[in-house]
C-alpha cells in the first residue's frame, strides 16, 4: 500500500539505530502554540506495517508486552484497568490494507486476571530492546474506537525506566483518549515531581469529526530545553525544561521506548457502561521517528 510521507523528511532505512537529537525552539509556558516552519527533519526509522492480512508485527522493531494486569505486584498498571494483554491475531495483527489492528474483545471463560474472571483482552506492543528515539520527532496516524471504558494510547517510556522505577525514567503521552470523549485527546509529560495528576497535560479538542470518524496525526518533538506537542500538524501544547524543574528533575534529555496500547476500563476512564462496544480495534497506518537535520 502506497502512502503518502509528511513532507518533514526522507527515509534514511536504519531500523534499529538510535535516533540522532533533535531541536527545536518552543513557547515558555505550556500553551496553544503555532506550528513552527524553520525545521528541516530526516526520517531514520519508521513502521508502515504493509503485509499480508493476519501477519503478526516486525519483531526487528516491535515486541508484544503480555499481561494480566499485574507488574511486580502493581496490579491494573496502578489505574485499576481490566485488560489481559496477549498477542493472539485477533487481539493484534495487521490487515492487509497496510494497517496494525489493535482490537480488545469480550475475554473468553478461563482467562484469570487479578480482579478474578477476565472481563476483556487487548494487546500492546513496544519497542524496548529494538529502537530507542533519541529527542527528535515520533508521530503517528492513528484511528481510535470509540466507547466508554476504552483507553487507547500512543506514548513513551524513558531508556532507564527499569532501572529508575516510574516516573523517575520519564514518561510522554503523544496521544491518549478517553473512549467516552471521542472529540478530544490528550498529551502529558510525567517525570519526579510531577506524575500521575501531572501539571504537565492538556486537553485537545477536534473543531469538526471525532477521532474514531478518520485516521488522525499525533506527534511529539522534544529536545532537553522543550517539548511540543501536535494533533494534525498543529502544535497544541508545549513545555519547557526550566518549567519542569520547577517541581523536579527534568527527564526530556534523554532517549525513549515507543508504546502503543488499547486499555480497557479503569481510573482514566471507567469501566464500560455496556459490551456493545466489543471488539474495539485501534487502527495504526504508521508510525516514524525522526532526527533533526
Amino acid at each position: 500500500m502506497l502512502k503518502r510521507l509528511s513532507n518533514v523528511g526522507r527515509f534514511l532505512g536504519a531500523p534499529l539505530a538510535l535516533v540522532i537529537g533533535a531541536s527545536l525552539a518552543c513557547t515558555p509556558t505550556p500553551s496553544v502554540v503555532s506550528t513552527p516552519s524553520t525545521t528541516t527533519w530526516t526520517l531514520v526509522w519508521s513502521d508502515e506495517f504493509d503485509g499480508v492480512a493476519g501477519a503478526r508485527i516486525d519483531s526487528t522493531k516491535w515486541g508484544y508486552d503480555k499481561t494480566d494486569g499485574c507488574n511486580q505486584g502493581n496490579c491494573g498498571w496502578g489505574n485499576n484497568e481490566k485488560e489481559y494483554y496477549t498477542d493472539a491475531p485477533d487481539n493484534i495483527a495487521l490487515n492487509g490494507r497496510g494497517q496494525l489492528m489493535i482490537v480488545a474483545r469480550r475475554a473468553p471463560a478461563g482467562l484469570t486476571c487479578y480482579y478474578g474472571a477476565c472481563r476483556y483482552r487487548s494487546a500492546k506492543i513496544t519497542t524496548r530492546g529494538k529502537m530507542l528515539a533519541a529527542p527528535g520527532r515520533v508521530e503517528g496516524r492513528i484511528k481510535l474506537p470509540a466507547g466508554q471504558g476504552l483507553w487507547p494510547a500512543f506514548w513513551m517510556l524513558g531508556h532507564n525506566v527499569a532501572v529508575m522505577g516510574w516516573p523517575a525514567g520519564g514518561e510522554i503521552d503523544i496521544m491518549e483518549n478517553k473512549g467516552s470523549e471521542p472529540t478530544i485527546s490528550s498529551s502529558a509529560v510525567h517525570g519526579p515531581g510531577y506524575s500521575g495528576n501531572t501539571p504537565f497535560a492538556h486537553r485537545q479538542k477536534l473543531e469538526t469529526g471525532s477521532f474514531s470518524d478518520d485516521f488522525h496525526t499525533f506527534a511529539v518533538e522534544w529536545d532537553s530545553l522543550h517539548v511540543r506537542f501536535f494533533v494534525d500538524g498543529i502544535a497544541h501544547y508545549a513545555v519547557t525544561r526550566d518549567a519542569v524543574e520547577r517541581y523536579g528533575k527534568s527527564i526530556l534529555d534523554q532517549p525513549f521506548f515507543l508504546i502503543l496500547n488499547l486499555a480497557v476500563g479503569g481510573h482514566f476512564d471507567g469501566d464500560p457502561q455496556s459490551d456493545t462496544i466489543f471488539p474495539a480495534t485501534m487502527l495504526v497506518d504508521y508510525v516514524r521517528v525522526y532526527a533533526r537535520q
